[in-house]
């Protein structure tokens, strides 16, 4: 797998019947190792080490009603209460981050209600909060790093 513009991470690495395996540090399992599992991976790694998010609070593949389909969050950070601080769409490092990516993540958040929203490839990250009460957006540089509970939105999907 390629470099990430991540910092280097310890993943544990198997191969087991010609395949590559990656332990997951949330589901605590490993599971095939495909250019998206590499940068969520990763990903999961900076929201614990460099972010502080809560191990606990994280969840991922969650199930998510949007528009009567079942669809699966890649990450999604849930306060005790429910309430989804941060959702996360993880794409392989090919895929480029546009348009279309954005108004996936839109579709989902529609439903989801998360205060933070980053989209990430591995190589190219965006990170926006989103202000319900003005239905409007800002794009912020960095993800800011874990706040404690606040004024939240709605349930974590699957809880």
């Amino acid at each position: 797998m390629i470099p990430l513009e991540f910092p280097k991470y310890p993943l544990r690495l198997k191969s087991r019947e010609n395949k590559t395996l990656v332990f997951d540090v949330i589901r605590k399992k490993y599971v095939p190792l495909q250019p998206e599992e590499w940068v969520r991976q990763h990903c999961l790694h900076f929201l614990i080490s460099e972010k502080k998010y809560p191990a606990g609070w994280i969840q991922v593949e969650r199930q998510l009603k949007v528009e009567g389909l079942s669809k699966r969050l890649d990450i999604a950070v849930c306060r005790p209460d429910g309430s989804i601080q941060l959702l996360v769409e993880c794409k392989a490092p090919e895929v480029v981050i546009d348009q279309n990516v954005f108004d996936q993540i839109a579709r989902y958040n529609w439903e989801a209600r998360a205060e933070l929203l980053m989209v990430t490839n591995g190589l190219a990250h965006f990170y926006c909060r989103m202000d319900y009460r003005r239905k409007a957006y800002e794009f912020m540089r960095e993800l800011p790093e874990f706040e404690p509970p606040g004024q939240g939105g709605r349930n974590c999907p699957g809880e």
